[in-house]
């Protein structure tokens, strides 16, 4: 199997859940000497891409898109010790990332926080239910670039506002940038507490944080 087509199974086999595959894939990517960054970013994580937008559409249920999460989760058990040192170094920018106090949904953070991982970024996710006093608690001890907040309901969305305004009374708010997203976040939302980023997809999550670690020119 040439590594075109390896690319092509590795993303067939995040989307069907197989971990069985996506494990067997990964080996083989380690056996042939191949670029496992590649296959990170190239197949198995566009593959969960391809999940997080059947997830959206509804075309695949909660329990599919674990089956795929823990099919990437097990080939990134194999590529991960094979990354280059210093490749594995340049790193992107920390991330804190958590759901709001009061909301237990996290399938939708673990996947962005899965994706950063991927572009690069030192990913500190501290589950669901997550109090405002932890998220700026654990930004101020690794010195987080982004405190990434997800809120899936309406009425957990004002901790998104109250994490704005506890950052200001910590005097933060302009040491760490701050996104959000969720089912229920949109950007105006966004826009009206001030944070600095919105993420209405996984793929627009990882764009939006790569934009905000830039360093300005």
């Amino acid at each position: 199997m040439g590594k075109e087509d390896l690319i092509k199974a590795a993303i067939e086999a995040v989307v069907a859940g197989d971990d069985d595959a996506a494990v067997d894939i990964a080996n083989k990517v380690i056996a042939e000497g191949l670029d496992p960054m590649e296959f990170i970013g190239e197949g198995f994580a566009k593959g969960m891409i391809k999940v997080g937008d059947l997830f959206s559409k509804e075309d695949y249920a909660l329990p599919e898109v674990l089956l795929s999460a823990a099919a990437m989760q097990k080939a990134m058990d194999v590529l991960d010790p094979h990354i280059p040192r210093q490749e594995a170094k340049k790193k992107m920018g920390v991330v804190v990332i958590g759901t709001v106090q009061g909301d237990i949904h996290e399938i939708g953070k673990r996947i962005v926080g899965t994706m950063l991982e991927v572009y690069g970024f030192e990913v500190h996710d501290l589950g669901c239910d997550v109090p405002i006093e932890t998220f700026i608690e654990k930004a101020k001890e690794l010195k987080a670039d982004i405190i990434a907040t997800s809120a899936l309901m309406t009425t957990t969305m004002a901790r998104q506002k109250k994490l704005e305004e506890a950052l200001k009374e910590a005097g933060m708010r302009d040491k760490v940038k701050t996104m959000v997203g969720g089912a229920a976040v949109m950007k105006e939302w966004a826009d009206l507490i001030g944070a600095d980023g919105y993420g209405q997809d996984v793929t627009e999550a990882v764009e939006e944080a790569i934009r905000l670690t830039k360093p300005s020119s």
